[in-house]
């Protein structure tokens, strides 16, 4: 009889241990996990930022391109237009 209540409890403390282990193991699995999503979750949040920036910039230039000052620069930076009368130095030394 006293072998019998003996292994009822060995059963109870095994099965209690057994549990208990795998809690840890999922605890530890889920702090992994946990770790990896905060990871992306800054990667993604620095991605809207610079996203934004961007956003930001060519907001401004749309507001700017049908200014004349804007059409003058660009018809001297890409098109190597000047107005009349206006003196253009070159350096050679490039």
């Amino acid at each position: 009889m006293k072998s019998i209540i003996k292994n009822g409890k060995l059963y109870k403390k095994l099965l209690i241990l057994g549990i208990g282990i795998y809690v840890i193991c999922i605890f530890m699995n889920q702090q992994k996990s946990l770790a990896t999503y905060k990871n992306q979750k800054e990667y993604y949040e620095e991605l809207i930022a610079e996203q934004e920036q961007t956003n930001k910039e060519l907001t401004e230039l749309k507001e700017n391109v049908n200014s004349k000052e804007y059409v003058e620069e660009m018809a001297r930076e890409k098109l190597d237009m000047y107005l009349p009368n206006e003196r253009v130095y070159i350096d050679i030394g490039k």
